[in-house]
């Protein structure tokens, strides 16, 4: 999402290749082999791994280094939020929810006692390109598998995703609804010691009932869903500012 900012802010020209890896065609099986993405290629130069990627852009990317500010509460802050919606997101259990929801509870009270626009101020940083996806991932696949929800009584964090969904940035970075989905449905297949092949099979063990009508729920969707809207009243009070 960093890099998609920057050519939001026309200070780089991006071109964004998918790939399935799968099947990845032939010259990316030739110059990465098993790689997988995210891997940046500047100037004929590739860059490999997240935090490579990163130090790259901090470092050689115009502007890139803007977006890297120093925050010890904001990155304290949103550091284990994906590590707790991944707790919930094993099994229904209250606890676990209540644990995730605390935390957002605490990101809620920073945005509204700092009264900015994103984390550390009106302009984003690294630390809103990390957060915005977690919580996009939260919104969807809490839902769908465990019927989890933002309260709405957390107006400063719906504000904030409110102005996040104004930006090309985010829009053009975030994967469907459906693509969210089915990330966490493999997960469970693979958690479960089940391994998908080309065939409609599975090896080693049956595919559990519940597991194959959340497949089957996937395939039958014909057309990508991007969940943005907020809820009325907080639409409202963004919307007022």
């Amino acid at each position: 999402m960093d890099l998609y900012l920057l050519a939001e802010l026309k200070t780089i020209s991006l071109k964004v290749t998918t790939v399935d890896m799968q099947k990845p065609p032939p010259d990316f099986r030739t110059n990465f082999e098993a790689t997988h993405p995210p891997i940046l290629i500047d100037n004929g130069l590739a860059i490999l791994e997240n935090e490579k990627i990163e130090r790259h852009i901090m470092k050689s990317v115009p502007g890139g280094h803007n977006l890297f500010v120093q925050d010890k509460e904001v990155a304290s802050l949103i550091e284990n939020l994906y590590s707790k919606l991944k707790l919930v997101l094993v099994r229904k259990d209250e606890q676990k929810s209540a644990a995730l929801r605390a935390h957002l509870g605490r990101i809620d009270g920073l945005l509204e006692r700092r009264g900015t626009r994103f984390l550390t101020g009106d302009t984003m940083c690294c630390f809103d390109c990390e957060l915005m996806p977690r919580l996009q991932h939260i919104r969807v696949a809490g839902k769908y598998f465990v019927d989890f929800e933002i309260p709405t009584s957390f107006r400063a964090l719906w504000r904030y995703m409110y102005h996040m969904y104004q930006l090309d940035a985010f829009t053009q970075s975030c994967p469907a609804d459906q693509d969210i989905i089915n990330h966490y449905k493999l997960q469970q297949l693979s958690a479960k010691g089940l391994v998908l092949t080309p065939t409609p099979t599975l090896q080693r063990k049956e595919l559990p009932t519940d597991v194959a009508l959340k497949m089957k729920k996937h395939e039958e969707l014909e057309t990508p869903t991007f969940t943005t809207s907020i809820p009325i009243d907080v639409s409202e009070n963004s919307n007022a500012e």
